[in-house]
Formats: structure tokens, C-alpha cells, sequence
């Protein structure tokens, strides 16, 4: 008895060590790829600026960002990112949601309407900010449509809308190919079931369809708030930064190279990613876990 019991012990063990030695090649080539440049960004913000021979100043980068001089010009960025984030994703959510569905169901064509739908997804942001800026040109289709002769990147309002609409414009599809991934998995019986007690369409929708796929917008969700808080490329192709359209990145990359401030620059990239991390952290925590472990509970109660 001894034997087979020894023989189990040693299998799990066996079975460690192979997917560690089968993990490891590529945890370290990512902790590289994203260790080095997270260490060297750390290193550079506790020296000054200039080029050359920096003196050591430890935290002082930080405190002229968090509540020094540069500290308006910093929140100023924190908040814009925030509200790009939260408006791009609570939009996109909404209209990929209703794109997943309507290519969910059963008709001729759907696959085509697939393969168009992520044809915006497909194009590179910066080729989309491009086309997008050429759209709302004071002399655009945007003004021509609308009849309206507004300069949208001559101020800020304006340039936040316009920025809004690409961004919703270019990632929708990705939020409803990931949602329509979890309505794949969605069984027809429970749906039949639903029909028979009497539900209709919304209360359909609403109990059974939003509980069972809420993990798919949970990680889309997550995915989006990841890239909406690193945003450089359609606010620094609109307007550059200006109107109030400077975002974290931008404003990062902006005081390294235009303003040849490394040590500076080095600090707000640092903030930058423990903003992204915190922010990411807290929205796992309170809203991706759990809302895994509701679906995954209601589906043992079915």
C-alpha cells in the first residue's frame, strides 16, 4: 500500500517541477521584456535633469509631480485620463454589448458581419487617429454632416468629444468580440427555460443572459481600463496635448524628449504605472473575482 501512495506523491511533485521548467523560459523573458524598462524608469526619476551626469535627488521628481510645482500639470493629466477611460468604457461596453448580440443570432451573413465589424479593431490607432482628425477638420465630414462649423482640436470640449467618439469608434469591436465569446458558451435550454416561466425578452436578457456572461465583460472590461490608461496615440495625433487633452503618457513622454527632462520624465512614467496597477488592482478585486465567482456559483445552483 505504501508503494502506490509513494508513487502519488511523487507524481504531483514530478508534474511542478515540468510546468515550472515549461513557465519559466517565458516568465523570464517577460520579466525582461517588463522588469527592465519598470527598473531603469525607477532608477533615472531619483536623479535630476540634463544630459549627461545627473546629480542624485532622490524623491524630489516625485514631489514636484505629487505636489510641487508640476503638481496642477499632473492632476490635470490624472483627471483626463480617468475621464477617457471612464466614458470610452462604459460607450464601448454598451454598443459592443449590443453588437455581440445582434451577431449572436442566426442569419444569413452573420460571419461577414463578423469579419466587418472587427475591421475598425483591425486598423491601427494611429492610422485611425489620422482619419478620424481628417473627419473633424473645421471643413470635414463631421461639420459637413452635422452642418455645423465647429474647430474640434481648437478647444478642449470639443477635442474631448472628438477624441471620445474615435477611441469608441476603434474599440467597440473588441469589447464585443470578448462578449460574444461568453455568449457562445450561453446554453438554448436555459433560454427555453426562461420561456416557459414566462419570461420575456428583457427580463430574459437581464436575469439570464447578463449574470452568465458577466465574467466575458469583466475581462473585457479589464482589458479596456489596462489600455484606456496608457491612451498616447489619439489625443497626441488630435490636438498634442493641448486643450487640456494631456494624458499621463503624454505628459510622461512629453517631459522626457520635447522638454529634456529624463529624470522628471522618469518619475511621472513611474506614477503612471502605479496608477495603472492600483487602478487595475482595485477594479480585479471589487468587480472581476467576484463577478467570476457569482456566475460561476449561479451556474452550480442551475
Amino acid at each position: 500500500m505504501s508503494a502506490p501512495r509513494s508513487s502519488a506523491t511523487r507524481r504531483p511533485r514530478s508534474d511542478g517541477r515540468l510546468a515550472f521548467w515549461l513557465v519559466g523560459p517565458a516568465l523570464l523573458v517577460l520579466g525582461v521584456i517588463i522588469g527592465y524598462p519598470v527598473i531603469s524608469s525607477i532608477v533615472r526619476s531619483l536623479f535630476g535633469d540634463g544630459i549627461g551626469e545627473s546629480p542624485f535627488v532622490g524623491f524630489d521628481n516625485y514631489a514636484r509631480a505629487l505636489w510641487g510645482f508640476g503638481a496642477p500639470e499632473f492632476w490635470r493629466s490624472v483627471g483626463i485620463t480617468y475621464l477617457f477611460a471612464g466614458v470610452t468604457i462604459v460607450l464601448e461596453t454598451v454598443i459592443g454589448m449590443l453588437m455581440a448580440l445582434v451577431m449572436n443570432q442566426a442569419f444569413r451573413g452573420r460571419g461577414l458581419l463578423r469579419a466587418s465589424v472587427l475591421v475598425p479593431w483591425a486598423i491601427p490607432t494611429a492610422v485611425a487617429a489620422v482619419l478620424w482628425k481628417w473627419a473633424f477638420d473645421p471643413a470635414g465630414i463631421i461639420n459637413a454632416l452635422t452642418g455645423s462649423t465647429i474647430i474640434w482640436t481648437g478647444s478642449e470640449v470639443p477635442s474631448i468629444v472628438a477624441i471620445i467618439i474615435a477611441d469608441t469608434w476603434k474599440t467597440s469591436p473588441f469589447i464585443a468580440l470578448l462578449i460574444l465569446a461568453g455568449l457562445q458558451v450561453v446554453p438554448d435550454e436555459i433560454y427555453e427555460a426562461a420561456k416557459i416561466d414566462g419570461a420575456n425578452a428583457w427580463q430574459r436578457f437581464w436575469r439570464v443572459t447578463v449574470p452568465l456572461i458577466r465574467p466575458a465583460i469583466a475581462v473585457a472590461v479589464v482589458f479596456r481600463l489596462l489600455d484606456a490608461l496608457r491612451m498616447y496615440d489619439l489625443p497626441q495625433i488630435f490636438t498634442q496635448g493641448a486643450n487640456g487633452t494631456a494624458t499621463l503618457s503624454i505628459l510622461a513622454v512629453q517631459s522626457t524628449l520635447s522638454q529634456l527632462k529624463p529624470g522628471y520624465g522618469g518619475a511621472l512614467s513611474t506614477l503612471t504605472f502605479v496608477v495603472i496597477f492600483i487602478t487595475a488592482f482595485v477594479f480585479v478585486r471589487l468587480l472581476g473575482f467576484d463577478a467570476v465567482s457569482r456566475a460561476e456559483r449561479q451556474r452550480g445552483e442551475r
